[in-house]
């Protein structure tokens, strides 16, 4: 029987940032900051293959900021590059659904939206070139009236969070809420 693995970051040193971590040592230069601490528990292994999903779901509490899920899954990267673990392309994937569907419009669909450019879209990129794969559920769309050629280019459409969500569980991959 395969068994779900739900993992946070204060068990991979989140909160307590690494005795290791320089400037330069970022896989996502510019977002998901971390910090020098010493003494501290539970770095990332580099015996371990880390696949990992992250539930974005929670939007910025205004569209002129950058998206708090979207930045911990750069934190997650960053924290594991101090450490000199750089996780195979497509082991990390950012579920996009719910509040959180508007982070990756284009630049065009969010200043219809909003008035404004897409604050994510450096963030989008910089994720995909650390080799994060974005995908965002097709149901959150519809809901939040959202064509598919208004999504943000490098951005995957999948059919459903749920779908997506229980397909990487039981493939071993953990999810971060």
């Amino acid at each position: 029987m395969t068994r779900l693995i739900f993992a946070s970051l204060s068990l991979l040193g989140g909160g307590g940032g690494l005795t290791k971590a320089q400037a330069g040592d970022t896989a996502v230069p510019a977002y998901g900051a971390i910090h020098a601490a010493g003494n501290v528990a539970n770095h990332p292994d580099p015996s371990l293959r880390y696949r990992v999903v992250f539930e974005t779901m929670r939007a910025a509490p205004d569209p002129a900021q950058i998206n708090p899920s979207l930045e911990r899954a750069a934190r997650f990267m960053n924290l594991l590059a101090a450490d000199g673990i750089h996780p195979a392309i497509g082991d990390v994937v950012a579920m996009v659904y719910g509040p959180a569907t508007p982070s990756v419009l284009s630049d065009a669909a969010y200043r219809v939206r909003f008035g404004r450019d897409n604050p994510n879209t450096g963030l989008l990129r910089a994720l995909r070139k650390a080799g994060v794969t974005i995908e965002v559920c097709s149901y959150a769309l519809a809901g939040q009236k959202i064509e598919r050629d208004a999504v943000a280019d490098g951005v995957q459409i999948d059919l459903s969070a749920m779908v997506t969500l229980a397909n990487l569980q039981l493939r071993g991959w953990a999810v971060i809420h």
